[in-house]
């Protein structure tokens, strides 16, 4: 009964190895129809977005892309290709292109050259090349080149090469050591002269895009682009006898030596400032004069050759900070600290007091204990930027203002009559 019991089990377990085989094998097809099923469909969806990719390239090759723009900003939404080269569009506001912008104003910036001679001990001659930039403006009729003061200071023999290459003689017509400005006369056929617009810097605010075209380092017809960084700021120069050259456009396009003198312009291409390389070795940061104070000078830039209406109070100082009102006892940490009272200037005569003793402060020395600006006609004065800035562009020689000061922790006024700056000898 036994030997007849087994055989049924060896036939059961037979059928179920077969089972199991067939199962198998049934699981592979199964799963290499699906594999193949997925695969294909995969495959399919990548070939129908290499379709959509080569329509798009076809369609971007037969026309650039849109540009996004809203006021001052730049939008590019994408590349375009054409004959194997990628084109990046930069179309700015006022829809106005980078390349339209240059060619509208290229033929108006000019190089200016000059020979410097200097004299050593034994009183040789030595002789150097100055270069800077400028650009042509149409004086009621009368064509000149504005540019900067410090690139024609000592220079003779000053020539003006347009964009065409032909080169003339110049001469100083006007110049202004307290602004860096100058102006040009040049000997040159009418056709030559293609003068941009001057418009007021007034409406520049932080963030606006700029442009600035020059010469750096002799590479004529250079472009740069940039935003106006800051406003109102000043810096004291050499040629301008240690005075503060005022209310200046701070920005981020890229100036060099030979840049001085160019226009830095707005997106329509009118002139909103000259640019100035006279900050050395600055990094990302350049300086122009603004074009309120070209259009405010040129006239008598033009008729007496100089400028001599900037106000001058007469009083040197330096910026209040938190460490100086400690070390002062004042409740005040803004405006700007009188330091020295010139005699016989606006200042002393109008009662405003200098310091009184040194102290060192953060490692420098400081005369405090004079009189705090906080104020004029009512507005408040932080340090020399904004006083400098509200002088200049608001007063005038001969005017009263009202100035607010801090006095031993008191709050004074005082009129003030302003004089005007001494003039600067021209190699000054």
């Amino acid at each position: 009964m036994e030997g007849l019991s087994q055989q049924p089990k060896k036939a059961v377990s037979k059928s179920l190895a077969i089972l199991m085989i067939i199962l198998i094998f049934a699981s592979g097809i199964t799963g290499f129809f699906v594999g193949y099923w997925s695969l294909s469909s995969s495959v399919r969806e990548l070939q129908s977005q290499l379709l959509d990719l080569r329509q798009q390239v076809s369609n971007l090759q037969e026309k650039p892309p849109t540009i996004i723009y809203e006021n001052n900003t730049v939008y590019q939404n994408s590349t375009f290709y054409q004959n194997n080269t990628i084109y990046v569009p930069y179309i700015l506001g006022e829809n106005v292109s980078l390349v339209e912008l240059y060619e509208k104003v290229r033929d108006s910036v000019v190089v200016v050259r000059g020979i410097e001679v200097s004299y050593d001990i034994f009183g040789r001659a030595h002789y150097s090349r100055v270069q800077g930039s400028g650009f042509v403006y149409n004086y009621n009729g009368l064509m000149v080149v504005v540019t900067n003061y410090h690139v024609v200071a000592d220079a003779i023999n000053i020539t003006v090469t347009f964009a065409n290459g032909n080169s003339y003689p110049a001469r100083v017509l006007g110049r202004d050591p307290y602004a860096d400005l100058a102006l040009l006369s040049v000997n040159a056929p009418e056709s030559e002269f293609k003068p941009l617009e001057i418009v007021s810097s007034s409406s520049l605010k932080v963030g606006d895009i700029v442009v600035a075209v020059g010469n750096p380092y002799g590479l004529a017809g250079s472009m740069s682009l940039g935003i106006v960084s800051a406003l109102g700021r000043t810096l004291s120069a050499d040629l301008a006898g240690g005075y503060p050259i005022a209310n200046l456009i701070q920005t981020t396009a890229p100036l060099n030596p030979g840049n001085s003198g160019g226009p830095l312009l707005n997106l329509k291409g009118q002139v909103v400032g000259v640019t100035t390389a006279i900050v050395s070795d600055s990094q990302g940061i350049g300086f122009a004069i603004p074009s309120n104070t070209v259009l405010r000078e040129i006239a008598d830039l033009v008729e007496f050759g100089s400028y001599n209406k900037h106000p001058w109070l007469g009083a040197m100082g330096v910026d209040m900070s938190y460490e100086i009102a400690r070390v002062m006892g004042v409740n005040v940490t803004y405006g700007w600290l009188i330091t020295n009272v010139v005699s016989g200037g606006p200042a002393a005569n109008a009662g405003l007091r200098g310091g009184t003793r040194q102290a060192v402060i953060t490692g420098q020395f400081v005369i405090i204990g004079g009189d705090i600006i906080i104020a004029i006609n009512g507005t408040r004065i932080t340090g020399i930027d904004s006083l400098s800035t509200y002088l200049e562009e608001n007063t005038s020689p001969g005017q009263t203002i009202i100035v607010t000061v801090v006095r031993q922790n008191q709050i004074i006024s005082v009129a003030v009559v302003l004089g005007a700056r001494p003039p600067l000898h021209a190699s000054t």
